[in-house]
């Protein structure tokens, strides 16, 4: 596949511009990246209600746990400069991690997970970095390390960062990954915005309640009262409103679970690395472990906390496969069974597809309610992989 074909542009460009008039969409990005370069970004509508700001192709928004694909990678790379495997115990890079039982859990775990510690037991809050690092080290898990999964809406972020902080000796993970990645690739994406970037964020407004089938299972168990899944949605306390994501102390923060501010072109910037095997303007930036790591299933499972079948590589998400069809249970990332990536509440979407060296993000401000992205994203998707 080179280039994008002329029945798929269009179709690509009949979806986004149905989003706006059939799906209630504001503002948004779609860009798409194929052997290293983007072959089509459209943008359209407006950074606020009012309709006082144009959305440009460079427009940042929130992403959400979009953020985690990236964040997984710094963690990686952090890995990667001392020489530890995934199989390595955690308490090798931090020792106090090793408190009730948690001392044969695994970066693997961790990043795929199945570590037990989507929940914190103390009500702490989630802007006191210290005090959840802490909650964390004396956490017992919620099971046997390994022997389930439950996503790790919160927590993921805070246990990678201070894994990226040991290691590195960075300030925090948003700082190292704008040393390793977002300046060399000069990335309009960042987990800590800077201040000077604040007047370019899009306004982000609350989805109303329109569920598909798919997330009725999830949707449940979030309102109810004591669910592992509503207990892992709001742990760490805090930060549960889409307007606490509008404050500009939000995005300095850098929560790297679900703080990231950017724009659909540098989402799929950097995605391109990986659909093209690591390489970046024909230089390997991505060792081949990591290449590989992100691009093999660790763990699929119906997730206890999605409600979902869903597969997770070294910390990115795949798209699950029916073990009586051997086809893919649905098409998040495309119809390569090696793609990998990550999508955010409300709506976002970024993934690499290695198969084809293509590359995708979809970034808006209009979210809609449930766990995994809507039609809005999946029918561009679509339109991506159409044929004639």
């Amino acid at each position: 596949m080179t280039g994008l074909r002329p029945h798929q542009r269009d179709a690509i460009d009949r979806w986004f511009q149905s989003n706006f008039t059939l799906r209630g969409e504001l503002g948004a990005s779609v860009s798409i990246w194929q052997d290293g370069t983007e072959v089509l970004n459209l943008a359209q509508g407006h950074a606020n209600r009012e309709r006082t700001r144009p959305w440009t192709a460079d427009a940042l928004a929130p992403v959400w746990s979009a953020t985690k694909g990236p964040a997984a990678v710094a963690c990686l790379m952090a890995l990667h400069e001392i020489g530890l495997p995934l199989d390595a115990p955690v308490v090798e890079v931090w020792p106090e991690f090793f408190l009730s039982g948690k001392d044969r859990i695994t970066f693997a775990h961790i990043l795929s997970h199945r570590a037990g510690l989507s929940v914190l037991s103390q009500r702490t809050p989630i802007f006191d970095y210290h005090a959840v690092i802490k909650a964390l080290e004396q956490q017992t898990p919620l099971w046997e390390p390994g022997t389930a999964q439950g996503y790790h809406a919160r927590t993921f972020g805070f246990l990678i960062d201070e894994i990226v902080r040991r290691i590195t000796g960075a300030d925090t993970l948003g700082h190292y990954f704008n040393e390793v990645f977002g300046d060399s690739l000069g990335l309009d994406f960042w987990i800590g915005l800077p201040q000077e970037q604040h007047g370019r964020v899009a306004t982000l407004y609350p989805g109303k309640m329109n569920l598909s089938a798919g997330d009725q299972a999830f949707m449940k168990a979030f309102n109810k009262a004591d669910s592992l899944t509503q207990r892992t949605f709001t742990s760490p306390m805090g930060l549960n409103a889409v307007q606490d994501f509008n404050q500009p102390h939000t995005w300095s923060q850098g929560y790297a679970s679900m703080g990231g501010v950017g724009s659909a072109r540098a989402l799929a910037k950097f995605y391109s690395v990986f659909a093209n095997g690591g390489k970046f303007n024909g230089v390997q930036v991505i060792p081949t472990w990591i290449q590989r790591a992100l691009s093999e299933p660790l763990s699929q499972a119906e997730d206890g906390v999605l409600c979902v079948p869903a597969a997770f590589s070294a910390g990115m998400m795949m798209d699950p496969i029916d073990p009586e069809t051997n086809g893919k249970v649905r098409q998040l990332f495309g119809p390569s069974e090696g793609a990998f990536g990550h999508p955010g509440a409300g709506g976002s979407l970024a993934f690499a597809d290695p198969e084809t060296g293509i590359s995708f993000a979809y970034v808006m401000n209009q979210m809609e309610v449930g766990v995994l992205p809507s039609d809005k994203a999946l029918g561009l998707v679509k339109a991506l992989y159409s044929r004639a």
